[in-house]
């Protein structure tokens, strides 16, 4: 991460490049001023050539911290095998615990991460010729929706409990209904990027790294950087309300079957840190995770 008004080189880069990220939106005469001298150049120049100070320096913003509208993570349907516990505390109330075996959930993404890249070039090697003047470009951080829209793949924990209330009478309704109020905890693990994303990343990682050795305009051409990138992808853990609705059906006095849907209202945090050789955080982004999964229950249950 570059903190903002940080003032870095630009090193070598071509006059090409330049007029691509000149902001359009600023004083109409420094526009021309610019756009008047850089198009007397050839679009191959590379300024750094021109001398040490030719392409100059560039106050850097937007980099520190960014959000992107539009942009977040869903889990997938997905089943799994599970265990249902009641314990009994007379014929109409218990506790519950539901536990199934974690499955491998797969991540939806949605929508472009860009990071808004802008700064005020001081090109001072061209002297008093060319005023300062802004550039603004947003980088391409990568696409959630590549890989048919798999983002990513974890695998999840969801146990949950609650305090179950069942209608009717044992010995007298086959058929008896219940509801169940509860907390559900999520965890998750084993979390996979998509190859795209992750080179993605890191070859964003490479361009921020080329803005903090000085080498702004190598990092607006995509040039790979001195260092190696390092992706790490973590999910927060979270508790949930869970409501549900079920019923069971009497086979005899010990053997039952059982079905039940759930709803729970469960919102966590993905946070996907870039770091470079020397361990420092060049991105850290941080997405929404939108699970609110539906869960349907169908089995057989035996009582002690």
């Amino acid at each position: 991460m570059i903190a903002s008004n940080r003032t870095l080189e630009n090193g070598s880069v071509r006059i090409s490049t330049v007029r691509e990220v000149i902001d359009p939106d600023q004083d109409s005469g420094t526009l021309r001023a610019v756009n008047g001298l850089l198009g007397i150049l050839p679009a191959d120049t590379d300024l750094g050539e021109l001398g040490a100070s030719a392409s100059g320096t560039v106050n850097v913003n937007g980099l520190e911290s960014w959000t992107s509208a539009g942009t977040g993570l869903e889990s997938d349907d997905v089943d799994t095998a599970g265990l249902l516990f009641n314990y009994y505390f007379d014929d109409n109330w218990s506790v519950e615990f539901k536990a199934g075996i974690p499955p491998k959930v797969d991540i939806m993404g949605k929508g472009q991460v860009f990071a808004p890249f802008t700064g005020e070039v001081n090109a001072s090697g061209i002297g008093s010729v060319l005023p300062e003047f802004a550039i603004k470009k947003d980088i391409p951080i990568t696409d959630l929706e590549q890989g048919n829209g798999v983002a990513s793949t974890a695998r999840a924990w969801l146990p949950a409990a609650g305090i179950q209330y069942q209608f009717g009478q044992s010995g007298v309704n086959k058929f008896r209904p219940y509801v169940v109020a509860g907390v559900m905890y999520a965890y998750f693990n084993d979390i996979d990027l998509n190859d795209g994303i992750r080179q993605d990343l890191e070859r964003a990682g490479d361009q921020i790294q080329n803005i903090k050795d000085g080498k702004a305009g190598a990092a607006l051409e995509n040039v790979k950087s001195s260092s190696a990138m390092k992706v790490d992808v973590e999910a927060d853990s979270a508790f949930a309300p869970i409501l549900t609705l079920g019923a069971t059906y009497d086979f005899n006095d010990r053997w039952f079957g059982v079905g039940s849907l759930s709803y729970a209202k469960l919102d966590s945090d993905t946070t996907i840190t870039v770091k470079n050789e020397a361990g420092e955080k060049l991105i850290r982004a941080k997405s929404n995770l939108d699970i609110d999964p539906y869960i349907t229950y169908l089995g057989v249950g035996y009582r002690f």
